[in-house]
């Protein structure tokens, strides 16, 4: 069980993703539990990265609830016709926000976030399980390489669902 995880100090983020993403299959790929799994990538994408704020919702009973996360306290649930999460889930496609103050309906969970992106996580049905949520203190912080590195991340947490 890995208690570390490595990168390059300093490296642009494509370089960064390609460090920790096997990584990343080594630690959730023997493990079934998607909350160990769920905690376990938000907090190496926290620490690798250095984003803002990293997390999951999870659906619940129709509406997106709170998962494991790094960062500061967060809304606890969000509806599907609400966020950038909710249209997350809903389009079932990922979603890149520049400016989270230009997007209609943001749920400002914190005044801080200034950008955000969401990748939807889908179950070995095909269903929508949830999204992974990572929010940025700056304007215009992610970009193509994020959605494909982030991408490649939540597939790999996906099998393990």
């Amino acid at each position: 069980m890995a208690e570390s995880i490595a990168f390059t100090m300093g490296a642009d983020r494509g370089a960064i993703y390609d460090e920790i993403i096997p990584q990343i299959e080594a630690l959730i790929g023997g493990e079934k539990d998607a909350v160990a799994n769920m905690a376990n990538i938000a907090a190496v994408l926290r620490e690798a990265l250095g984003f803002f704020w990293v997390g999951f919702y999870v659906e619940r009973s129709g509406e997106l609830v709170l998962g494991p996360f790094q960062g500061p306290v967060a809304c606890t649930r969000i509806k599907f016709d609400q966020g950038v999460c909710g249209h997350a889930y809903t389009t079932r496609e990922t979603v890149i926000v520049p400016d989270v103050d230009q997007f209609p309906g943001h749920i400002a969970c914190s005044s801080a976030s200034k950008s955000e992106i969401v990748i939807p996580v889908f179950d070995a049905g095909g269903g929508v399980f949830g999204v992974l949520d990572v929010d940025s203190d700056r304007l215009n912080d992610f970009s193509q390489t994020d959605a494909e590195g982030l991408g490649k991340i939540v597939r790999l947490f996906e099998a393990t669902l």
